[in-house]
């Protein structure tokens, strides 16, 4: 750049755009300068208007952080509710869940062992019961850490409170869905109920310091209340999650046959109350969900997998 007109700021100074002689602004009201050296008029620098520009360039960098970070708080930022308000859970305690009803749990541990797509797996189930299945927004709960409301992200506490609704006053006729998509982890088995030594697990997002959801606790709370003519299906995708509902029948592919997975304890129960409970898992016990693409299929009690038709 170039010409009389051009100047340069030098510490709330100006210097010539003709001779570049370092020029000391005038305590007056004047808009230009005259150099003394080469006569050459420069005008003034509105000192204000650079240091407006200069916050508004600091505030857009700041809020560039708030959004890399995920710490933007605007109202224009926030994800919409995937529940209908108010919540299934905020129902009256008195007032039995619908007939066809459904739990959905998308985990994404945004501190530690983050998982990307656990939100979108939830979306899309949500989308398919509404669509496919006949399931009503308003009967199908739903926990993510996207949700404002503290009884719907997904805490050991919230879901465990959860999953009792999820089977609460269930009768015949019910149809109940179960979805998780998140973190699953085996350990070993202290109960001595395990055909194989461990126990499955699923992490809520506090299981740092809340600890995990075990496979006993699972089954004692969603299994074993289906009563006659009840049906419970759930879904799984998550590492270790072949056995996770502990159901008593477990498929075997390579021999096509239904292997038993009844507790080697005789005082265990792991049967519901006449109702039928069908998992459909990720991957076997000893398996990583990113290992497989085949899920493990196990039940309350055995059917033609090959006949079968899933009507939810």
């Amino acid at each position: 750049m170039s010409g009389n007109n051009h100047i340069m700021m030098v510490a709330r100074g100006v210097v010539c755009g003709k001779c570049r002689h370092r020029l000391s602004i005038p305590t007056t009201n004047s808009t230009e300068v005259k150099c003394p050296t080469c006569n050459n008029m420069n005008p003034i620098p509105n000192y204000e208007q650079f240091a407006n520009k200069d916050r508004s360039i600091q505030k857009l960098i700041v809020k560039a952080k708030e959004k890399i970070s995920g710490n933007d708080l605007s109202s224009s930022q926030k994800p919409d509710s995937l529940n209908k308000k108010p919540s299934p859970l905020s129902s009256s305690s008195e007032t039995r869940p619908a007939g066809k009803r459904a739990l959905l749990i998308g985990v994404t541990y945004k501190r530690k062992h983050k998982l990307k797509g656990t939100i979108n797996d939830v979306k899309s189930m949500r989308e398919l019961l509404i669509l496919n299945f006949g399931f009503k927004e308003e009967n199908i709960l739903v926990l993510t850490e996207q949700e404002t409301e503290p009884e719907l992200i997904p805490t050991k506490k919230n879901i465990l409170k959860s999953l009792k609704w999820l089977v609460k006053g269930c009768q015949a006729g019910d149809s109940l869905v179960f979805y998780f998509s998140g973190h699953g982890i085996s350990q070993p088995d202290f109960e001595g109920d395990e055909r194989d030594g461990f126990a499955e697990n699923i992490c809520p997002v506090d299981f740092m310091t809340e600890g995990m959801i075990v496979d006993n606790d699972i089954n004692s709370t969603i299994v074993w209340p289906l009563k006659k003519g009840v049906t419970l299906h759930a879904i799984v995708d998550a590492c270790h999650s072949g056995t996770v509902l502990d159901l008593e029948h477990v498929y075997n592919r390579q021999e096509k046959k239904w292997d038993d997975n009844s507790p080697l304890s005789g005082n265990a129960r792991k049967h519901p109350d006449g109702g039928l409970a069908i998992s459909l898992s990720a991957c076997l016990d000893n398996q990583v969900a990113a290992d497989t693409t085949k899920p493990q299929i196990s039940a309350s009690k055995p059917f033609d997998v090959y006949k079968e038709h899933f009507v939810l």
